[in-house]
């Protein structure tokens, strides 16, 4: 960078990566290092990373519990939409990427840094997402992002420069270098190591929330889940914020083998990759979501939504949070779940989440309707011949044109 940077705020975790990286930057740039560290759900203490920071001279620290805002305002929204990207992915690290760079841009501002820095590849969609978060928050914020400038371009060479600095090195196994993960609420991902070669199977040890769904217990486990405006509310007769929720549906859906995938998805910036990830709450709480609306969604809107839903998807996976056209459709989707009220009951078994029950004080289900009993006239069979007719209609013109 051409101007001089005397302060900058770096999304901090306190592992290998960002350790490094608050080195570096202290040495490249001459600069006062403020560390940010958020609490969104990894399922590790975060307290740890402020003695690393401290080790390292950094004055100014921000370690914070952002759980409920994380749930509340970020996965709970994108949830209403049913979003899944190329149909697989659950959009676990997407999500979290706003919120950090958020922070990263108030805490600048707090502070009077000149700049926020974070620990994406110069591969990766995560430089992406930081940056088009920030810059539509603070346009004229600097980022610095170290992997696209320095010459540390593998594992081994940040595990070499760790051991110079005397930066530890967690899960170290032997020579091997570790799978690079990341963690919140909603899911942990694994990328590298034997994952690069698609064709090999992950590593047993390699899971770290779930069991296999082998050894998943051999009965069912029920939950009743409450929904309100789209918006899953309690579990099996308790309420509980959206952070509770997860922690809960994470805990059990992981003893019962849930939500493992092994995805190649197309990163925005033009590669494939491949990652596994476990997603135990999000993987229940879509199929029940969508369950409660297969009753309280008018037919119309449902299906509008299932076409706006890849959009969305796309959106929140390229970094587009804060832009006008993904809170255009947040605010459709919305408003589509004012009647998405009521209780799903579903079974978890071996690797599975099946819908076995839904109800709602809102439900357009019509059993006089449905039945296929005597529906004392509720539904008069002689109409569908003219509805058949009209619709047959410009198929057999075709049809003739044809013969």
């Amino acid at each position: 960078m051409k101007d001089k940077i005397n302060k900058v705020v770096l999304a901090y975790s306190g592992g290998l990566d960002t350790s490094i990286i608050a080195k570096w930057l202290q040495e490249a740039y001459d600069c006062e290092v403020v560390t940010f560290t958020a609490d969104i759900g990894q399922g590790e203490e975060v307290e740890p990373a402020r003695e690393k920071a401290q080790a390292m001279g950094i004055r100014e620290i921000y370690i914070e519990d952002l759980r409920e805002e994380f749930a509340r305002d970020y996965v709970y929204p994108m949830f209403r939409a049913n979003a899944i990207y190329e149909g697989e992915y659950l959009l676990g690290t997407s999500i979290a990427r706003p919120l950090i760079a958020k922070r990263l841009v108030e805490i600048a501002e707090e502070t009077g840094a000149d700049a926020i820095a974070h620990g994406a590849t110069g591969k990766g969609n995560d430089q992406v997402r930081f940056e088009l978060n920030a810059y539509a928050l603070n346009p004229d914020i600097k980022v610095i992002a170290p992997w696209r400038e320095w010459d540390l371009n593998s594992r081994e060479k940040l595990m070499a420069y760790a051991e110079t600095h005397g930066i530890p090195i967690e899960n170290k196994k032997g020579k091997k270098s570790p799978y690079s993960m990341d963690a919140n609420l909603l899911h942990i991902s694994y990328e590298g190591g034997l994952l690069e070669d698609p064709w090999n199977e992950p590593e047993e040890s390699m899971w770290r929330w779930t069991v296999s769904p082998e050894k998943a217990p051999n009965e069912p486990v029920y939950l009743e889940l409450a929904y309100e405006k789209g918006d899953l509310v309690g579990i099996n007769g308790e309420r509980m914020t959206p952070a509770q929720v997860m922690e809960t549906l994470n805990r059990i859906g992981g003893e019962h083998g849930i939500g493992r995938t092994d995805i190649v998805e197309n990163r925005f910036v033009g590669m494939k990759s491949r990652g596994c990830y476990e997603t135990p709450a999000g993987t229940i709480m879509l199929k029940a979501h969508r369950a409660i609306e297969s009753i309280t969604l008018d037919r119309e809107a449902a299906h509008t939504k299932d076409e706006l839903m890849p959009r969305y998807a796309t959106l929140i996976y390229n970094g587009f949070w804060f832009a006008p056209e993904r809170e255009m459709l947040q605010a459709a989707i919305d408003q589509t779940q004012q009647y998405v009220t009521g209780t799903v009951r579903v079974k978890l078994y071996k690797g599975n989440v099946i819908v076995v029950g839904r109800k709602s004080p809102y439900s357009l289900f019509d059993e006089k309707i449905a039945t296929f009993e005597d529906d004392e006239g509720a539904y008069d069979q002689k109409d569908a011949e003219g509805f058949i007719k009209l619709n047959a209609l410009r198929l057999k013109n075709l049809a003739k044109r044809q013969r």
